[in-house]
């Protein structure tokens, strides 16, 4: 600045170091949305559950065994690819079987162009061509039948195509219906109406020090049976040098009544206890941030109205656990002696005082109880000191 004269140019250096610093904003900002898309991606399970992973140098042979379990594979497809198949499965049978009745009409000569007799008796009525053959096919495979067209008695052909075309329409109308509805009424949808907090955190509870995830049911309808557990993902050396990639390590989540047939009703804080058996047991809140890992969580449970088995899964990263911090409280009872439910609070991290690793906490546990107890020194030697009289009489 001292060397910019006054005036434009002074004004026109302020612009230069505003565009540099806007500049130097940007390239931070970018860089670390961009480090938050690397790590997205490098997640395993997304936050609404959804598995990161390709195959790849898939044997072609083992590409027909999608085509062997052709249900699960029908099941498994998109909407969109699923209605195209819905379609194409009834244009493609309404056309094909039109054109077999059109070369019906043709080899018996039923056709205009063939100007048949008065006295001609045609395999099917009122076929005048391929737009007829095709609307003759429609509405004998969805049985609309209008009355206009019809077979008649006197091609065993044409009454053996019938036949063919009918059979063939309620398998594809009860294969395809079934898909459908499946599809809908797969419990899939039902795991969506199940929500976990955005954040696990790390405090005390109970004396303890413990990883918290909160997890809410918004419907009113249970789940049954409902049963949480989850998987640590990470990278582990084992003693004979050999890399193991998202090796897994059993994290058990528990809440006050227990781990399974969970009252779901009103949300629930789960918890695991951070214990000398814990994967968590040597982290601290500093270098928490510096583990590379992928807490999983899963949910089974029942639907109560299908009685069908559904999985509800999250993770969580090593930036998604807060150490230090607890849940707020979110039921509370109002004047009508109803239990309200504030979802603001859902996963609303609060701030409190919490030791700084595990470690630690057991070592002032240890410390404290030892200094209740007694030790007996072993040299110390008691003697008895004689009472004295010095009162004379």
């Amino acid at each position: 600045m001292g060397m910019c004269e006054l005036g434009f140019v002074e004004l026109k250096c302020l612009r230069k170091e505003w565009l540099v610093e806007m500049l130097k904003y940007f390239q931070k900002h970018f860089t670390h949305l961009w480090v938050e898309h690397k790590r997205r991606r490098s997640r395993l399970v997304s936050k609404d559950g959804r598995c990161n992973i390709e195959f790849g140098n898939v044997e072609e042979q083992s590409r027909f065994v999608f085509l062997v379990d052709i249900w699960t594979t029908v099941l498994d497809l998109r909407w969109r690819y699923k209605m195209t198949i819905f379609i194409s499965a009834f244009l493609g049978s309404w056309f094909l079987f039109g054109l077999l009745w059109y070369v019906v009409a043709y080899i018996h000569q039923d056709l205009p162009e063939f100007s048949p007799s008065i006295n001609h008796t045609p395999c099917v009525d009122n076929i005048n061509g391929l737009t007829s053959a095709f609307l003759f096919s429609l509405e004998t495979q969805v049985t609309i039948g209008y009355g206009f067209r019809c077979v008649t008695e006197q091609c065993a052909t044409a009454i053996f195509l019938l036949i063919i075309q009918s059979i063939l329409g309620v398998i594809i109308n009860s294969f395809m219906c079934g898909a459908i509805l499946a599809k809908i009424s797969r419990p899939k949808k039902r795991a969506k109406t199940i929500t976990f907090s955005k954040n696990a955190v790390i405090s005390k509870r109970g004396g303890k020090l413990c990883l918290l995830i909160r997890v809410a049911n918004l419907r009113k309808s249970l789940l049954i049976g409902s049963h949480i557990y989850g998987k640590l993902l990470k990278t582990t050396i084992t003693p004979e040098g050999e890399t193991i990639i998202l090796d897994q390590v059993n994290i058990d989540f528990v809440v006050d009544a227990g781990n399974e047939n969970l009252f779901f009703i009103s949300p629930l804080t789960i918890y695991h206890i951070i214990d000398k058996h814990s994967p968590f047991f040597h982290m601290t809140a500093d270098t928490i941030l510096q583990h590379d890992f992928e807490l999983v969580v899963f949910l089974d449970g029942t639907v109560e109205s299908t009685s069908a088995t559904c999985q509800v899964r999250t993770s969580y990263i090593a930036e998604e656990v807060l150490w230090g911090y607890r849940f707020a409280p979110m039921v509370s009872k109002t004047k009508e002696g109803k239990y309200r439910v504030d979802f603001h609070n859902f996963g609303k991290p609060v701030e409190v005082e919490t030791p700084h690793c595990a470690f630690c906490l057991y070592n002032e546990k240890d410390a404290r109880a030892k200094a209740k107890m007694g030790y007996d020194n072993l040299g110390f030697q008691f003697q008895g000191v004689g009472e004295t009289n010095d009162t004379k009489m």
